[in-house]
């Protein structure tokens, strides 16, 4: 009788790590690719820049640990990273902005933890987080947005004014997206009134911009949930408590407070709800976990969105939460198979 030296487990799943990566890279397509018709060049080369410098930071603190390079660079965890801080970061970002919050990202909150799988926090929020509250003037400049961008602003006119600073030619640096202009008007209907006052429409045109993306990053989030790449506790406890939050007080004084879609479809809830919050590293693991962790940062989203300082508060709101992490899973295993309740195995 010949018997099989193989040990469990005997099923194997189909999932590994660069499967679960390039499944999210494709549900970053439709967000991304309406951010490319409103910003044409401007997100690109984030895109280039950010991947590239990942790519690069990756492989030198890989050869630093003395880590085999071509596993972990082929498992395309640091080209998600790259992708999300692309995205969050405004428009033609400078190349300088983008290392430093790539340097943040995967050297200090990535590989100065351990590694992949040992990072408590997000390493894109930490990323986008150093830079924003280390220089909140770029951080917070965003060009107008423009139907096919790419006949306003040449390839020429990015690459001079992401290595250079130039904006010769250019007939709108920087406009308020929605959620700056709230915070400076404090509600969405005086904020309306001033725009029919003053005759400045772009900021209308502004949100339908973020609204098609916030459809498109539902989209795309959608898609990991029927791939079953993430669950559904997160998004629906996320995007639900910034709704019922909005919502409270859009009720109480609805010329002071913006409306619950306005907070769903504004910013980057949809791209929280669905790729950041998710992270399967930094984020709760455990079913009751995962509606504690999100509904936390659904709340101090909106809180730091209403009384903060900042317009957005997905960054700060994960990294709060995966400090609570650790907490939050210890108290909420599920019960083990044969034990007792509220006996941990």
């Amino acid at each position: 009788m010949i018997f099989s030296k193989r040990t469990s487990p005997y099923v194997s799943g189909k999932q590994d790590v660069s499967s679960i990566m390039r499944q999210v890279l494709y549900a970053l397509i439709p967000g991304t690719a309406v951010l490319i018709w409103y910003f044409g060049w401007g997100i690109l080369s984030n895109l280039v820049l950010a991947i590239v410098f990942a790519e690069l930071l990756e492989w030198g603190m890989l050869k630093l640990r003395q880590r085999p390079i071509r596993p972990f660079l082929s498992d395309y965890s640091a080209v998600v990273t790259a992708w999300l801080l692309a995205v969050a970061m405004p428009a033609f970002s400078p190349w300088w902005l983008i290392v430093i919050a790539m340097i943040f990202a995967i050297v200090i909150a990535k590989h100065l933890y351990g590694g992949l799988g040992y990072n408590p926090f997000n390493p894109a929020m930490i990323g986008y987080a150093a830079v924003l509250v280390s220089y909140p003037v770029q951080m917070t400049i965003w060009p107008a947005p423009v139907d096919f961008s790419f006949a306003q602003i040449s390839l020429g006119q990015t690459l001079q004014h992401v290595f250079a600073g130039s904006t010769q030619g250019w007939d709108a640096l920087s406009a308020a997206t929605p959620l700056d202009a709230v915070k400076v008007s404090l509600s969405l209907n005086k904020l309306l009134s001033e725009i029919y006052a003053t005759g400045q429409f772009g900021l209308l045109a502004g949100q339908a911009t973020w609204g098609w993306v916030n459809l498109a990053w539902l989209l795309g989030g959608l898609w990991l949930l029927w791939q079953r790449i993430i669950g559904w506790q997160i998004p629906v406890a996320l995007l639900g408590t910034l709704a019922v939050m909005a919502s409270v007080f859009w009720l109480i004084d609805p010329q002071a407070y913006a409306s619950p879609l306005f907070h769903l479809f504004s910013g980057a809830a949809m791209l929280g709800a669905f790729f950041i919050a998710t992270d399967p590293v930094s984020a709760s693991t455990t079913p009751t976990g995962k509606l504690f962790y999100a509904g936390g940062i659904g709340l101090f989203t909106y809180i730091i969105r209403t009384w903060g300082g900042y317009p957005d508060a997905i960054a700060f709101s994960v990294i709060i939460m995966n400090m609570a992490v650790p907490l939050l899973d210890y108290y909420t295993q599920p019960r083990v198979y044969g034990t007792k309740q509220g006996q941990r195995g």
